[in-house]
């Protein structure tokens, strides 16, 4: 199979056993035409072609790098995709009638139910996200379980649990680690929950949600690496290797190679994954 696309972070999901499931969408610059499953690619041998064309993903306009997530320096500077609030929950202000920069896009994203949860990489976390973004927030960031710890009606409140947890636990995750499946399995996210719960501020405590369950997801990976080399096709024009799995928005090859298609999104590629 042979593609030719604009690449953009894959979509995902669940399916009944818990197994993350891979599309990714192909694009003509701006046109999105379709999706193509990642997770029967495992096993083959996979060839990258780059030629040097980006694309902004807001504008279409052809660029020599990317700013946020694949977008142009002046869109970066505009755009609802890369607001403060994106990075900084705590910062957004719709809830008062403030937008930050769209409001129509920050009402429609931001002025909705969120998450704050607990999720286990290679250690635990706290983050952030809208309630519809559940499961797939998870998996982009290569959880293997995840707990809802509060649910708030709005983006800014849920960041303000944040960062009164920031002292407590990470909001980071350790990509290294949670691609090498380094996990800290001692640890229960329900304990986890709740320690945090008792300690939480008393004008967090209405917000805490009554929901316990540890969701588990596994991910389509044959070995795990034991080093990792993330490799940028800023660096290449044509990569050749065979696919041992996904995990989080990363291609995983053999000899311990690493591929973050998020951070690539905009880059024109040539696909090719053998004969499927």
């Amino acid at each position: 199979m042979e593609l030719t696309t604009n690449l953009r972070k894959m979509r995902t999901h669940l399916d009944e056993n818990q197994m993350a499931q891979y599309l990714l969408p192909v694009y003509d610059n701006l046109d999105y035409s379709h999706d193509v499953s990642v997770n029967s690619w495992i096993g083959k041998t996979i060839t990258i072609a780059y030629r040097g064309q980006i694309n902004c993903v807001e504008t279409g306009k052809s660029i020599k790098k990317t700013f946020g997530e694949g977008l142009s320096y002046d869109a970066f500077l505009r755009s609802p995709l890369a607001s403060p609030s994106i990075i900084r929950p705590e910062l957004s202000r719709i809830h008062e009638g403030i937008a930050l920069r769209d409001e129509a896009w920050e009402r429609e994203h931001h002025l909705v139910p969120h998450f704050v949860y607990l999720s286990k990489t290679s250690h635990i976390k706290v983050g952030v996200t809208r309630v519809g973004n559940v499961p797939s927030r998870w998996i982009d960031q290569g959880a293997a379980e995840a707990i809802v710890l509060a649910e708030t009606p709005y983006r800014q409140l849920a960041g303000a649990i944040e960062v009164a947890l920031k002292d407590t636990l990470s909001d980071k995750t350790s990509w290294q680690a949670m691609l090498k499946n380094t996990i800290a399995e001692d640890v229960s996210l329900l304990q986890k929950k709740h320690e945090i719960a008792d300690v939480l501020p008393h004008e967090f405590q209405d917000y805490i949600s009554d929901d316990d369950r540890v969701h588990s997801i596994n991910y389509p990976v044959e070995t795990y690496p034991t080093k990792i080399k993330s490799i940028k096709l800023d660096d290449l024009t044509d990569y050749t290797n065979r696919l041992i799995g996904i995990k989080g928005q990363y291609l995983l090859f053999e000899h311990g190679h690493v591929l973050n298609i998020r951070s690539h999104a905009g880059y024109r590629v040539q696909l090719d994954a053998g004969d499927l």
